[in-house]
Protein backbone atom coordinates (compact mmCIF):
# COMPACT_ATOMS: atom_id res chain seq x y z
CA UNK A 1 0.00 0.00 0.00
CA UNK A 2 1.51 3.32 -1.18
CA UNK A 3 1.34 6.25 1.53
CA UNK A 4 -0.90 9.02 1.36
CA UNK A 5 0.69 12.25 -0.95
CA UNK A 6 -0.65 15.45 0.80
CA UNK A 7 -0.94 17.68 -2.18
CA UNK A 8 -1.52 21.95 -2.05
CA UNK A 9 -3.16 22.24 -5.73
CA UNK A 10 -2.31 25.99 -7.06
CA UNK A 11 -5.29 28.29 -7.09
CA UNK A 12 -6.35 27.73 -3.82
CA UNK A 13 -4.96 29.52 -0.73
CA UNK A 14 -3.25 28.11 2.36
CA UNK A 15 -5.45 26.00 4.74
CA UNK A 16 -7.06 27.63 7.69
CA UNK A 17 -5.32 25.20 9.80
CA UNK A 18 -3.18 22.32 9.99
CA UNK A 19 -4.17 20.02 6.71
CA UNK A 20 -3.74 19.14 3.50
CA UNK A 21 -6.14 20.37 0.39
CA UNK A 22 -6.26 17.12 -1.17
CA UNK A 23 -4.20 13.63 -0.38
CA UNK A 24 -4.10 10.61 -2.80
CA UNK A 25 -3.81 7.50 -2.02
CA UNK A 26 -3.36 5.09 -5.27
CA UNK A 27 -5.88 6.06 -7.62
CA UNK A 28 -7.81 7.95 -5.01
CA UNK A 29 -8.02 11.66 -4.01
CA UNK A 30 -9.61 12.67 -0.99
CA UNK A 31 -10.76 16.48 -1.27
CA UNK A 32 -10.85 18.37 1.91
CA UNK A 33 -14.46 20.27 2.76
CA UNK A 34 -13.79 23.45 0.01
CA UNK A 35 -15.07 27.39 1.12
CA UNK A 36 -15.71 30.39 -0.80
CA UNK A 37 -12.54 31.80 -0.46
CA UNK A 38 -10.53 33.55 -2.89
CA UNK A 39 -6.59 32.49 -3.55
CA UNK A 40 -5.92 35.19 -1.23
CA UNK A 41 -7.98 33.20 1.67
CA UNK A 42 -10.49 36.29 1.55
CA UNK A 43 -14.30 34.95 1.67
CA UNK A 44 -16.25 35.72 -1.53
CA UNK A 45 -19.74 37.07 -1.26
CA UNK A 46 -20.38 37.71 2.38
CA UNK A 47 -24.54 36.70 2.22
CA UNK A 48 -24.69 35.74 -1.37
CA UNK A 49 -25.02 31.93 -1.30
CA UNK A 50 -25.38 31.62 -4.93
CA UNK A 51 -21.78 33.85 -5.53
CA UNK A 52 -20.26 31.27 -3.01
CA UNK A 53 -21.62 28.28 -3.82
CA UNK A 54 -20.12 28.81 -7.57
CA UNK A 55 -16.64 30.13 -5.76
CA UNK A 56 -16.78 26.61 -3.53
CA UNK A 57 -16.87 24.41 -7.27
CA UNK A 58 -14.33 26.39 -8.64
CA UNK A 59 -12.30 25.52 -5.53
CA UNK A 60 -13.71 21.87 -5.90
CA UNK A 61 -12.33 22.49 -9.66
CA UNK A 62 -8.71 23.50 -8.80
CA UNK A 63 -8.19 20.92 -6.21
CA UNK A 64 -9.28 17.95 -8.35
CA UNK A 65 -7.09 18.98 -10.96
CA UNK A 66 -4.35 19.51 -8.94
CA UNK A 67 -4.92 16.14 -7.71
CA UNK A 68 -4.69 14.58 -11.68
CA UNK A 69 -8.75 14.53 -11.82
CA UNK A 70 -12.18 16.57 -12.82
CA UNK A 71 -15.32 16.36 -11.82
CA UNK A 72 -15.66 13.99 -13.93
CA UNK A 73 -13.73 11.35 -11.55
CA UNK A 74 -15.84 12.68 -8.67
CA UNK A 75 -17.22 9.26 -7.07
CA UNK A 76 -18.80 10.69 -3.74
CA UNK A 77 -19.51 14.92 -2.73
CA UNK A 78 -20.30 16.16 0.66
CA UNK A 79 -22.44 19.20 1.23
CA UNK A 80 -22.65 21.16 4.46
CA UNK A 81 -24.57 24.45 4.74
CA UNK A 82 -25.29 26.42 7.48
CA UNK A 83 -29.05 27.77 6.40
CA UNK A 84 -32.15 25.41 5.48
CA UNK A 85 -32.91 28.29 3.68
CA UNK A 86 -30.58 27.37 1.15
CA UNK A 87 -31.78 23.94 0.45
CA UNK A 88 -34.04 25.07 -2.60
CA UNK A 89 -30.89 27.28 -3.77
CA UNK A 90 -28.76 24.87 -3.21
CA UNK A 91 -30.89 22.29 -5.80
CA UNK A 92 -31.28 25.04 -8.22
CA UNK A 93 -27.46 26.15 -8.60
CA UNK A 94 -26.46 22.46 -8.68
CA UNK A 95 -28.89 21.92 -11.54
CA UNK A 96 -27.15 24.45 -13.29
CA UNK A 97 -23.65 23.66 -12.72
CA UNK A 98 -24.11 19.95 -13.12
CA UNK A 99 -25.44 20.73 -16.51
CA UNK A 100 -21.96 22.08 -17.52
CA UNK A 101 -19.71 19.59 -15.17
CA UNK A 102 -21.85 16.56 -16.03
CA UNK A 103 -23.72 16.69 -19.46
CA UNK A 104 -24.07 13.22 -19.85
CA UNK A 105 -25.99 13.10 -16.21
CA UNK A 106 -24.55 9.90 -14.28
CA UNK A 107 -24.35 12.49 -11.53
CA UNK A 108 -22.06 11.46 -8.15
CA UNK A 109 -23.64 10.98 -4.66
CA UNK A 110 -24.05 13.73 -2.73
CA UNK A 111 -24.84 13.98 1.56
CA UNK A 112 -26.60 16.95 2.34
CA UNK A 113 -26.29 18.16 5.75
CA UNK A 114 -27.26 21.44 7.44
CA UNK A 115 -24.91 22.52 10.37
CA UNK A 116 -24.90 25.14 12.78
CA UNK A 117 -21.83 27.06 10.96
CA UNK A 118 -18.73 26.35 9.41
CA UNK A 119 -15.37 28.00 10.69
CA UNK A 120 -16.00 30.93 9.11
CA UNK A 121 -18.80 32.41 10.36
CA UNK A 122 -19.91 33.95 7.11
CA UNK A 123 -19.45 30.95 4.80
CA UNK A 124 -22.84 29.72 4.44
CA UNK A 125 -21.39 26.66 2.19
CA UNK A 126 -18.68 23.59 2.46
CA UNK A 127 -18.38 20.83 -0.22
CA UNK A 128 -16.02 18.10 0.45
CA UNK A 129 -14.98 14.94 -2.60
CA UNK A 130 -13.55 12.55 -2.88
CA UNK A 131 -12.53 10.94 -6.31
CA UNK A 132 -10.43 8.81 -8.72
CA UNK A 133 -7.95 9.43 -10.28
Amino acid sequence: MSAPEMLQPEGLGKPVGMYSHASRVGDLLFVAGQLAVDAEGNVVGPGDFEAQMRQVFRNLGSALAGGGTSFGGVAKLTTYLTRADDVEGFYRVRSELFAELYPEGGYPPNTLLVVDRLVFPECLIEIEAVAAV
